[in-house]
């Protein structure tokens, strides 16, 4: 499946069309309590992952936050 993830076209050999976002989000090996996601220009809350579903030539756009700062 080709999607297009941050900008860059992706191919997902692996992933079919209907697919959950909560699929794709651990093919990408990322944690889901730190990510957020814009599916097609909508933002998908982390409590529909499982009910969204990709298909071919969808675009994504996934921010992964990172903790740290000074101590």
């Amino acid at each position: 499946m080709q999607l297009t993830i941050n900008g860059q076209p992706r191919d997902f050999p692996g992933l079919v069309a209907g697919t959950s976002l909560e699929q794709l989000i651990a093919a990408l090996a990322l944690q889901g309590d730190r990510v957020a996601v814009e599916h097609n220009g909508e933002i998908v809350p982390r409590a529909g992952w499982g009910a969204a579903a990709v298909h071919e030539n969808d675009r994504f756009e996934i921010v992964h936050f990172v903790g740290g700062g000074a101590a």
